[in-house]
């Protein structure tokens, strides 16, 4: 079965067993085990751990050696899915005069499950299994190099350099300048809301008003904590996609799938914040210059860098189709519009500081990264995980800054007005859910076929259920 590859080798990213030879001062925590916990608890880990450098280096060649096996043996999978499929196809069109109507729906069923198992092995082959391999590869980068980084920064807040660097002073908020002209981009926001509108790119909006009233307020509290110098306009738009971005003018958009995604006030509040940032940054005009907003609008509903999540932009039509994105051209790499990853950077940088400014635990941030790369990220995020400044990088920066921030006390993690508006939330999925029943899907139009041999897997489930098996490492 060509999925035996991922359960085998993808389960080389969760096996409990080590690399040979490796250990570490903490005797109960392999470097395979260390890989799978999250950023958060690998920066408190990490300085106490010390492998050695040449068993770091002999673990990563691993996870690489694994990946290429992997990648390639899907690819493979992906070219005999589409052989098979040509071959049915010709079949039908040699033998389609003298068919009868059960030989024909068996074809049609054959040929329709041939698409999916051949797009879902270019999914993984192409976005899944690297993003997994990634995201294992840049933790063991944390192992190797954050020790080194940790004592750096210490000494950075020991001699006070810290407020020395761009945005540095939090005591400024609100005041400073961090890129003038933000009045300007309201026109052009709006313009570029209407145009989305018009051309049908555009979610429904959400209409409950407990979950809509809950997270204007809090987007609210956060754009009063921030440099924004516009009116904030808040828009819930009713779409499974775990997305949330922002236009030029105080325009942001936050999507059903983020709200589920979040567990706490904390990660939520770290995705609006980072968005709240693009806008004080003005990245959405110094983007729209490169290219028209119309020309954008036409190829993705999504405005490149000011996304945080990614939705399903760029993991091919399977999801795209399957969960109902509106969009257009999602299979765009947002690279070719000239991404920039300092304005992902930038806003990583002062979504932190609005957070913390706000009363609210910025950990968020990162926490939603690390839920994000082990639970959702894999399918729903591969865009964003794709374009983006690698998984190391991100997270330090991150933790950098927040190590920054003066102590404050009674920091939120969570409200009791957030439960409520996820207890409200699971009537509006419910609804949705039963709704998207109902449309024809454009994936499967022929009714009544058997399910195809695909991985027990679908976008919302952990990675790990795709590795039953546990293979021990060499």
């Amino acid at each position: 079965m060509p999925y035996q590859c991922l359960a085998i080798l993808l389960s080389l990213l969760l096996a409990v067993q080590p690399v040979a030879g490796l250990a570490s001062t903490r005797p109960d925590l392999t470097l395979t085990q260390a890989l799978g916990k999250s950023y958060e608890e690998l920066f408190d880990l990490a300085p106490g751990l010390g492998f050695t450098q040449s068993h770091i280096d002999a673990h990563r060649k691993h996870l690489e050696r694994a990946r290429d096996t992997c990648i390639d043996e899907y690819k493979d999978a992906a070219k005999s899915y589409n052989r098979q499929l040509r071959d049915a196809q010709a079949e039908l069109r040699r033998r389609t005069a003298r068919l009868n109507d059960e030989e024909r729906h068996e074809l049609h069923c054959r040929i329709q499950n041939l698409r999916k198992m051949e797009q879902q092995a270019e999914l993984l082959a192409n976005h899944a299994i690297p993003t997994a391999f990634d995201n294992k590869l840049a933790k063991l980068e944390l192992v190797e190099k954050w020790p080194a980084e940790l004592r750096k920064i210490e000494a950075e807040i020991a001699a006070e350099k810290h407020y020395e660097r761009r945005y540095g002073d939090v005591r400024d908020i609100g005041l400073r300048n961090i890129r003038s002209g933000q009045q300007d981009d309201i026109k052009r926001g709006h313009e570029a809301v209407q145009q989305m509108k018009m051309m049908g790119m555009m979610p429904p909006e959400m209409d409950n008003p407990a979950v809509v009233q809950y997270v204007n307020d809090l987007s609210q509290k956060i754009a009063a904590a921030s440099d924004l110098q516009v009116p904030l306009q808040v828009t819930i738009l009713n779409s499974k996609e775990i997305n949330a971005f922002a236009l030029p003018g105080g325009y942001i958009f936050i999507q059903r799938g983020l709200l589920e995604a979040a567990e706490t006030e904390a990660q939520l509040a770290g995705v609006i914040a980072h968005e709240i940032a693009h806008m004080t940054g003005r990245h959405g005009h110094r983007l729209m210059r490169r290219a028209t907003i119309a020309g954008i609008l036409y190829q993705a509903a999504q405005i490149a860098a000011l996304i945080f999540t990614g939705g399903v932009a760029g993991i091919g039509t399977y999801y795209a189709l399957q969960y109902g994105f509106y969009g257009l051209g999602l299979v765009l790499s947002l690279d070719l519009l000239g991404v920039s990853r300092d304005f992902e950077r930038e806003a990583d940088q002062l979504g932190v500081q609005y957070a913390w400014n706000a009363g609210i635990d910025p950990r968020g941030f990162t926490e939603f990264f690390s839920l994000m790369a082990s639970r959702f990220g894999y399918v729903a995020g591969l865009s964003w995980f794709r374009t983006h400044p690698p998984f190391y990088d991100r997270m330090v920066e991150s933790q950098r800054e927040m190590m920054f921030l003066p102590p404050k006390d009674s920091l939120v993690r969570t409200t009791t007005a957030f439960e409520e508006m996820k207890r409200a939330l699971e009537d509006v999925t419910k609804k949705a859910e039963a709704d998207e029943k109902q449309r024809p899907s454009l994936l499967s139009p022929v009714e009544d076929c058997p399910e195809p041999d695909l991985p027990r897997y679908k976008p919302g489930d952990p990675i790990e259920n795709l590795c039953p098996a546990i293979l021990e490492a060499p």
